[in-house]
């Protein structure tokens, strides 16, 4: 899957048509609350800027669902990168308006334009899986080839949408013709260490699933059964693992209809797939003042429910880890934003950090966690896409990189 990357090209006195992923998290004042994907993707802005190249910046943020909404505005986002490169950035109210095609034409080399919102046009999230009508392919089409006449280059950079087919990942680089098409330094980062982790992974290779649901991750277990050496669940669908065994799981969170499903794991998995052995359980959701037992796994009284692994299964897993070569870690273990309930996670995370192994840790909640705790520079690498590394744990092919130059 190697591609060309924005080093191999010569920007000087070209614009440089940048997919970046801006989503980050706002509070109702419009302010920025957690920069790092703005952050994440300096190295590949700052490259083009420095060797004389020009960039036309274009996200999505949150799901307007085709609707110019303000709160989705990436205005924050353009003014929060102006203040981290030191320089004026550009923003443009539109996308493929008149006001983008005006402030794109203006460029000078190592000037800056953020567009507006890729989302607030309907076109940008027609997916190719299940087949798009010919009206909606030719409406997608046209989208692509208004926001491609704005490069010369095309960079993808935007590793959490690499597993979405939508205009600005996929359509726009199918478009360019010859024009060069490759991955910003991210990218390029994410799919070395999510790529080697399943082609050529260090032994005993452990990936660490936790979680609400098994049916968000049955793919993801069914292929590392095939290449993990072990498989540690835990969160809320361990409950459902458990109801499989037989076991009472009171008022936890379950998927009554995956039980068999999570029979016919268990079956495959053998001693591959680790469940916990115990349980920390309380009897209000969201209340951390709210009665607490530690039981074994399978005995949750029926007025009770799972909010964490217990002490006992933390120890076991953290063993595990301890002897690992890799290690892909992809949901918490229990409801970590509520104390105590996120002693498993804690216990995870510090094993991960102690570990000497590879680490990855595979973006959403887990991502969250681990900069939380205060171990994001102690695990080799973080992912910036919880559904994209998901996807690529599971063994699928991303069009959006497909179509990309070959290195």
């Amino acid at each position: 899957m190697a591609k060309k990357t924005i080093a191999d090209i010569d920007v000087a006195g070209k614009k440089v048509l940048m997919r970046v992923d801006f989503n980050v998290p706002l509070d109702d004042d419009q302010n920025i609350t957690d920069d790092r994907r703005i952050r994440s993707a300096l190295p590949s802005i700052e490259s083009v800027l420095d060797r004389g190249g020009s960039l036309v910046l274009m996200s999505h943020l949150g799901r307007p669902k085709g609707e110019p909404i303000a709160k989705f505005s990436l205005k924050p986002a353009a003014d929060r990168l102006a203040e981290l490169l030191g320089k004026p950035v550009a923003f443009s109210i539109d996308t493929v308006g008149k006001d983008a095609q005006s402030k794109v034409n203006k460029l000078e080399p190592g000037q800056i334009v953020v567009l507006e919102n890729v989302r607030f046009a309907s076109e940008e999230e027609i997916k190719e899986i299940p087949e798009p009508t010919a009206e909606q392919r030719t409406a997608k089409t046209a989208y692509g080839e208004k926001l491609a006449a704005f490069g010369d280059i095309y960079c993808n950079d935007a590793f959490g949408t690499c597993h979405r087919p939508h205009a600005s990942m996929f359509t726009v680089p199918s478009v360019m013709g010859d024009k060069p098409k490759v991955v910003g330094f991210l990218v390029e980062k994410e799919i070395q260490y999510l790529s080697e982790a399943i082609a050529n992974p260090k032994r005993p290779f452990v990936a660490i699933l936790g979680g609400a649901k098994v049916s968000d991750k049955i793919k993801v277990i069914e292929n590392l059964l095939d290449i993990c050496d072990k498989i540690l669940i835990g969160g809320a669908m361990a409950y459902t693992f458990s109801l499989a065994k037989g076991g009472k799981v009171g008022q936890s969170l379950v998927e009554k209809d995956k039980v068999d499903l999570a029979k016919e794991l268990m079956q495959r998995g053998g001693d591959k797939l680790v469940l916990p052995v115990d349980t920390h359980c309380g009897d209000e959701f969201k209340n951390p003042d709210c009665n607490k037992l530690v039981v074994n796994a399978g005995e949750i009284p029926d007025d009770y429910e799972g909010f964490d692994i217990g002490p006992k299964t933390a120890e076991k897993f953290a063993e595990i880890v301890k002897s690992a070569g890799t290690i892909v870690w992809n949901g918490p273990m229990g409801v970590f934003e509520i104390p105590p309930f996120d002693e498993g996670t804690k216990a995870v995370a510090q094993a991960i950090a102690d570990s000497d192994a590879v680490s990855i840790i595979g973006g959403g909640d887990s991502a969250a966690a681990i900069q939380q705790l205060g171990f994001a520079d102690q695990v080799s690498h973080v992912s910036t896409g919880g559904g994209a590394s998901l996807e690529m744990l599971e063994g699928k092919n991303f069009e959006a990189v497909d179509v990309l130059n070959e290195a």
